[in-house]
């Protein structure tokens, strides 16, 4: 199937090799917007997932970003959706095919630290994947034990630490737990987390970076910081607060993005 999609795209979008791909979370599907392409809605594409989730949209993007060939994907397919850990899989190996050699993930998230307020930016250092899930399960070759201990590349960190600078935009890194949701965390999980050595936490993100580097992609990853996690605030913890948080984040991510996509060097 993954060969028959990738054809398919290339009769849409063209034979140039794409040079990598990003994951948009909630709230950040404006950055697809700037791209100058073609747009494939998963629907039309076997395989790949329809997103049930406010907030995303559900459609492959692929084109030129600030002088770079991307590939979008504008809208995923979370564990909670379906109980599927491989649910990215098939879009991940259409991305590798069509010649990407690295994943930007972004997604929203819930800080523990009161240096990452609501607004800001998180690049991951590294996750626990605390739902104890593995998008790898069934596979049956042995290269699905894969080497994860620098799965969030450090040179593409540095990068986008340094475009954050040049931006004049403060970015931290840290360290993501996934939970499965789809409900948020108590208070009480939150403290266990912490002590855990999370920085923040999230519902997706991790089963594609896995996946990734299942199919030898360099990844990296980005949290928008929508909300301090449960216990830590006043604020009402709500998928509508996520989404109306996310576009604060969103709009510094896409400035960083823009300057460090034509200096990317992979």
């Amino acid at each position: 199937m993954p060969k028959e999609l990738i054809e398919k795209i290339r009769e849409k979008a063209g034979d140039a090799p794409v040079s990598i791909g990003l994951i948009l979370g909630s709230g950040l599907g404006r950055l697809a917007n700037d791209v100058e392409g073609v747009r494939i809605p998963y629907s039309e594409l076997p395989g790949f997932p329809h997103s049930g989730v406010s907030g995303h949209s559900a459609e492959l993007v692929i084109g030129d970003l600030h002088g770079v060939r991307v590939a979008i994907f504008s809208g995923r397919e979370h564990y909670y959706e379906n109980g599927r850990a491989d649910a990215m899989r098939i879009p991940l190996e259409v991305l590798a095919g069509l010649g990407a050699t690295a994943l930007l993930a972004t997604n929203a998230s819930g800080s523990f630290r009161s240096d990452i307020p609501p607004g800001d930016l998180m690049i991951l250092s590294d996750h626990i994947n605390f739902s104890g899930l593995n998008p790898l399960i069934g596979e049956a070759s042995d290269s699905r034990f894969v080497n994860m201990t620098e799965a969030y590349d450090p040179d593409i960190r540095m990068q986008i630490e340094a475009a954050a600078k040049e931006t004049g935009i403060d970015i931290k890194s840290g360290v993501y737990a996934w939970y499965s949701g789809p409900s948020f965390e108590t208070p009480a999980e939150i403290r266990m987390l912490k002590m855990l050595g999370s920085d923040v936490v999230g519902m997706s993100t991790v089963p594609e970076v896995i996946l990734g580097r299942f199919f030898g992609l360099r990844c990296a990853a980005v949290s928008v910081v929508t909300n301090m996690a449960a216990g830590l605030s006043d604020e009402n913890i709500s998928h509508e607060h996520t989404k109306e948080s996310a576009p604060i984040g969103a709009a510094k991510l896409a400035k960083i993005i823009e300057v460090l996509l034509p200096q990317l060097k992979l």
